[in-house]
């Protein structure tokens, strides 16, 4: 009977073990991202997490055109699929609102230095309301609209020669955006090559992220951010100009520059199409890359995005790095954000070619001169601003694509856009009950 019982035990212990959960399933995080190179700069950096920690990290990338609608189904249907997502600056407003990311406010202010990380990283990446102090997020990857250039073309003396005679000053990278469009137009030679190549494309956000810089530099802005009034701002006389100003850059670009948007301009330069392109630094790697740009690798060049007659803005790219309110590994991803944020990591990261918010690392010698880009992305930093991060922000981007592609492809006139845009938004802000 002691046998019988024994074995009984025995038997009893062993189905438990079986039956209990796996340790190490559970030490486990799932990373959701865009399928790009930072994603495989972070999967790499990863492993050094896995090392110390002994959890596993399979971070997800989904393409582009995929990325947002997967993963906003993902928290519509509450799913634990993924527990820290990095997501777009504009998502905050949303995502926090609607309940899907964690309230990391008081854990970020006890375990994290925050004066170590730049104010407009936290305020883009980490912060919703803007202003309010609350935050949902980490800066992941800090990205910026910049411009590459043809040195082959600017450095050759007899271009140069040709261009101080006509415009009376040295060709160089441009400062502001009455040289870029004399640079544009100075090398502006159909059909084989053409001056610039900007972002028109109704994409996502395509034309929004390459206008908006031009219209705050000009003196505009999309509106009151405190009484959220709309009309006499984005439509007002300085906008015109600026919309009127994007426009003139089309008959400086490539026929097909109304679809372009960072993978059209990236490709447009690469074939040597045009002498300058609009692109966000974190695609410029490939650029400097012999295999990806056999052509012309060794012969580019980078500059800050240039300054307008009434300010210098920049629009600002990148993800903040969020943790799911469906994640049953909470703990875990706070525990990955707080080793990720980290100096020593900050430095790692930025080695592989991330884009960090660090400051002392983004001023460090060793980032500026990592990569022949990077000087001109930190030089960016003081300049960048966002678009709305409000719950709404979808909409309004919708309204903004629709209104300024028509006015590039010349179906409506700058003030007619603009003034259809000023009462889309003000529809929208007032279906949410902003005004009330």
């Amino acid at each position: 009977m002691k046998k019988l019982v024994c074995y009984f035990a025995i038997l009893m212990f062993s189905v438990l073990i079986i039956a209990a959960p796996s340790t190490d399933a559970q030490e486990k995080l799932t990373i959701a991202w865009a399928q790009w190179d930072p994603a495989n700069y972070l999967d790499e950096l990863s492993k050094d997490f896995t090392t110390e920690t002994g959890i596993e990290v399979d971070l997800v990338q989904i393409s582009w055109s995929h990325f947002q609608d997967q993963v906003f189904t993902a928290f519509v249907g509450k799913s634990d699929r993924y527990d820290i997502v990095i997501g777009d600056s504009q998502w905050l407003g949303r995502n926090s609102v609607g309940g899907h990311y964690v309230d990391l406010t008081d854990w970020i202010n006890e375990n994290i230095d925050v004066d170590s990380i730049y104010g407009t990283a936290m305020e883009a990446f980490a912060e919703y309301p803007k202003g309010s102090g609350k935050y949902w997020a980490l800066p992941a990857e800090v990205d910026a609209n910049g411009f590459l250039y043809r040195t082959d073309l600017f450095e050759d003396p007899s271009e140069k020669a040709a261009f101080k005679e006509k415009y009376g000053y040295e060709l160089a990278p441009p400062k502001t955006y009455d040289e870029l469009r004399d640079i544009a137009e100075f090398f502006t030679r159909p059909p084989d090559l053409y001056g610039i190549a900007p972002w028109y494309s109704k994409e996502y956000d395509g034309i929004t992220m390459g206008f908006q810089q031009v219209m705050w530099s000009f003196g505009g802005s999309y509106g009151d951010p405190e009484t959220y009034k709309v009309d006499g701002h984005i439509n007002s006389d300085d906008v015109v100009a600026a919309l009127e100003y994007y426009k003139s850059l089309k008959e400086l670009s490539p026929p097909d520059a109304p679809n372009y948007y960072w993978a059209e301009t990236l490709d447009a330069f690469k074939a040597g199409k045009v002498a300058m392109a609009m692109d966000y630094f974190a695609f410029f790697p490939g650029v400097v890359d012999p295999n990806q740009n056999p052509n012309y690798y060794d012969k580019t060049g980078f500059f800050v995005s240039p300054a307008g007659p009434k300010g210098h803005a920049i629009s600002i790219g990148g993800q903040g790095m969020s943790i799911s309110s469906y994640s049953k590994n909470q703990e875990i991803a706070k525990r990955y954000l707080k080793w990720f944020m980290q100096k020593p990591v900050q430095e790692k990261w930025a080695q592989l070619g991330g884009f960090t918010p660090h400051e002392e690392v983004l001023q460090s010698e060793v980032f500026l001169n990592a990569t022949p880009f990077n000087r001109a992305f930190a030089a960016s930093f003081p300049y960048l601003r966002d678009f709305w991060a409000v719950p709404e922000y979808a909409e309004l981007l919708e309204a903004c694509q629709t209104g300024w592609n028509q006015v590039i492809i010349g179906s409506k006139s700058a003030k007619e856009a603009l003034d259809e845009i000023a009462r889309k938004h003000e529809a929208i802000f007032e279906d949410a009950g902003y005004y009330d």
